[in-house]
């Protein structure tokens, strides 16, 4: 079954993902998706995550899928004008890559290369479209294409912010823009997403909470104070806290399948896409920890 097909089933799906490295070595990347294929339902290949220069997630998710794993090729609008993406569609829809998640993308400045001159020629909603036309057999400038695109499309929205109805127009956007699927960032307080959820549940799309394990209280506190729209809940830290530094990482891996197993268990969402952030290998720990495996 397609990453579409499994997503519209009722299954609680589950996602990961992986970033491709900076430079050519791709040894523990196949490593990574060695070790994911069969546990989760599709892979996202992220594309120059935090504005750090790295192989192009178009080259990744066909290796992927030549490794039996079906990627969600993410495409920002960061580096790329209007043509540019719209050919890096054209091209990754004839490898075979099926699905793709919108983003505008993080500000060169967040990365390793602050003199690039970002593009933005158009943003997340604006790529939605374009990917919508395009499936309809027409460019962003209404000229008829020698063969229609196949993508199933998704988008990020953050249900934590604060405030959170900035949040609610965009995604009501991205909906009307053809989004099928989101993607969360981050969420810690349960109760929270639940009331973004409440909200989410009136649109005709498929919504996977974003789960990022905290390694330690400094993380989580880092978190608060410079990540906005993510909030980590004070009884959370003092969790990590009482782990002390040797059982920190253990317990942010079991808040994490604690989490996953409270949103299964209630139906609070659809799935549940797990960021594991150079921790590859301890997603299927979580997995097997939230009754997953």
């Amino acid at each position: 079954m397609s990453f579409k097909d499994i997503l519209n089933s009722g299954k609680f799906v589950v996602t990961a993902e992986v970033g491709p490295p900076k430079g050519t070595d791709i040894k523990e990347m196949i490593h990574h998706i060695e070790l994911l294929k069969g546990k989760v339902d599709a892979l996202n290949v992220t594309d120059n995550q935090s504005a750090v220069m790295r192989i192009c997630s178009m080259a990744v998710c066909k290796i992927a899928i030549e490794h039996g794993v079906e990627p969600i090729l993410q495409m920002t609008c960061r580096d790329r004008n209007r043509i540019g993406l719209q050919s890096d569609l054209l091209g990754a829809n004839i490898l075979g890559i099926k699905n793709v998640l919108c983003m505008t993308g993080d500000h060169v400045l967040a990365g390793d290369h602050k003199q690039a001159k970002p593009v933005y020629d158009i943003e997340s909603v604006q790529l939605l479209n374009v990917v919508n036309s395009l499936n309809n057999g027409k460019d962003m400038a209404g000229n008829d294409l020698k063969g229609a695109t196949d993508f199933f499309q998704g988008a990020v929205v953050t249900p934590e912010a604060n405030p959170l109805e900035p949040q609610l127009i965009k995604f009501e956007k991205k909906v009307r823009a053809g989004a099928k699927f989101f993607q969360t960032q981050a969420i810690y307080d349960i109760n929270k997403f639940k009331e973004f959820m409440s909200y989410a549940r009136k649109f005709p799309i498929k919504i996977l909470a974003g789960i990022v394990v905290l390694k330690s209280a400094g993380m989580a506190n880092f978190i608060n104070n410079n990540v906005p729209g993510i909030r980590v809940p004070q009884d959370l830290i003092d969790e990590l806290k009482a782990a002390g530094k040797e059982k920190a990482l253990d317990t942010g891996l079991n808040i994490a399948a604690r989490h996953i197993r409270q949103l299964k268990d209630e139906n609070i969402c659809d799935g549940v896409h797990i960021m594991a952030i150079g921790m590859e290998d301890k997603v299927p720990i979580i997995m097997e920890r939230a009754g997953l495996l």
